[in-house]
């Protein structure tokens, strides 16, 4: 009986135990909330690759900058440009004189040609006519100002590509003369203001033009004997004093005083035409050499030594010399032997009342295939703006802008202190040749060569049929531009 009891009171707490175990159970903490994924943070933002420069070459070797001292300048203004902004690096090309056409025609033919190029002449730029960019759009999408400079230099840079440049250095033409010899000869000198005539020793004015000049060129022609042109007894075979030369003017360039350029001498299907003012110039030319009263040294003159090998005026037995500014050059043996010269305006051609002068111009173009106009014409505008101040220095040349010739006349005055007024100089810009006479021809090499023996013919020969000879040009010319 103890036994069972024993048993069931085991059996009992047993029981206890296990509902104890079996209770509910503790309350569990709840789920942790789960937090929103991480917002994904953009990746590092890295700076961007530099951006490449805008390369622009630039070529010189057609015209001036290929000596030593100018290529220094020429990379100091390129360093400067540079280091003006970051967007365009500007490459100097220079190639030798020499070179320098054959180096560009096959750059140009590779279509690899350099972007910008000069300072070039006429003359340089002719060789690659129809290779130049147009300037307009780029002039007007920019704003610039081309009122800045004389309208006539601006109009000089159009052909019939367009504007194909902008002013940068200038050479204008004004007549040259000597005062003693005009004293000597009881004259008064040539008016240095456009609009002012000539005043004769009786007081009576003329207009000063070509007539007036041959008038007062054989007043001032002397022989041996002391006797000028219009006098009896004057010996044309011992002249030793010319009223006039055409100093180093090329029978084009004195078509181009008269009033005519290169283009007037062809029309649009290249027949030739000999302009009227090519006639009144050679005319007046000719016979101020082989005339009845001559002016104008022949070729056996002025070739000779006494009257400078050829540099008439530069002898001091030039009483007048028409020729541009960059003939200061050239006047060594003039001021060695202690004489002066003055500046008179140009004359104006008797036929139209009108002055037509001649501007050689130095300038900068664009290559038409270039693949950065926009680049090129900004370097372009500094190469003949901010740079001007360097590069007109060492290429000789007169600033075409007006607020930039002020330090390039000082060097002249300081040079030739005896020139009162450079003002003919100046005033010359507004009478540029438009068209020019050195501008573009159809084949122009051999159309320029066949003119200039029409000069050196009437330059040597006296006994010429001068109408003949030039109806004999316009036949050849003919012939050269339909080539």
């Amino acid at each position: 009986m103890k036994k069972q009891l024993f048993v069931l009171i085991a059996l009992l707490v047993a029981a206890a135990m296990l509902l104890g175990a079996c209770g509910p159970k503790p309350t569990e903490p709840p789920a942790a909330t789960e937090l929103p994924a991480a917002t994904e943070l953009p990746a590092a933002t890295e700076p961007p690759p530099p951006t490449e420069k805008v390369q622009i070459r630039w070529f010189v070797g057609l015209g001036t900058g290929t000596d030593p001292e100018q290529i220094v300048v020429q990379e100091e203004v390129v360093a400067d440009f540079n280091a003006s902004q970051d967007r365009i690096e500007l490459v100097l090309e220079v190639v030798p004189y020499d070179a320098a056409q054959d180096t560009l025609s096959t750059q140009i033919a590779a279509g690899a040609g350099p972007d910008i190029v000069g300072p070039v002449g006429w003359g340089g730029t002719n060789f690659f006519y129809g290779q130049w960019l147009d300037l307009s759009d780029l002039i007007a999408e920019t704003g610039y100002d081309t009122t800045q400079f004389e309208k006539s230099l601006v109009d000089m840079q159009i052909t019939v590509e367009g504007q194909v440049g902008l002013p940068f250095a200038v050479f204008p033409a004004a007549m040259f003369y000597v005062p003693a010899l005009f004293d000597e000869a009881g004259l008064n000198y040539p008016p240095d203001k456009y609009g002012e005539k000539y005043v004769m020793p009786d007081g009576t004015q003329k207009p000063w033009d070509w007539n007036t000049v041959a008038e007062i060129g054989r007043l001032l022609t002397v022989d041996a004997n002391g006797k000028n042109a219009t006098e009896a007894g004057f010996d044309r075979n011992f002249i030793v004093q010319v009223g006039y030369i055409p100093q180093w003017q090329a029978a084009m360039h004195m078509v181009g005083f008269w009033g005519a350029g290169a283009a007037d001498f062809f029309d649009a299907q290249n027949n030739a035409i000999i302009p009227d003012e090519a006639v009144q110039a050679w005319e007046f030319y000719f016979d101020g050499i082989w005339g009845a009263q001559p002016f104008i040294a022949n070729g056996a003159l002025s070739d000779s030594p006494e009257f400078g090998g050829g540099n008439v005026f530069n002898s001091g037995k030039a009483a007048m010399g028409n020729t541009h500014l960059w003939y200061t050059c050239c006047l060594g043996d003039f001021k060695d032997a202690g004489y002066e010269f003055q500046l008179a305006v140009l004359p104006a051609n008797p036929f139209d009342g009108k002055v037509h002068g001649r501007v050689d111009a130095d300038t900068f173009r664009m290559w038409k295939g270039t693949p950065h106009p926009k680049e090129a014409f900004e370097v372009m505008v500094y190469l003949v703006g901010p740079a001007v101040a360097k590069l007109a220095t060492i290429y000789g040349a007169l600033p075409a802008r007006a607020s930039d010739q002020a330090a390039f006349l000082a060097s002249k005055s300081a040079e030739y202190p005896f020139v009162t007024s450079w003002d003919p100089i100046i005033a010359g810009l507004a009478y540029a040749d438009v068209p020019s006479s050195e501008g573009w021809m159809p084949n122009l090499n051999e159309a320029w060569n066949r003119i200039e023996n029409l000069g050196d013919l009437m330059l040597n020969d006296g006994t010429i049929d001068l109408t003949a000879e030039i109806e004999k040009l316009r036949q050849d010319l003919d012939v050269i531009f339909k080539k």
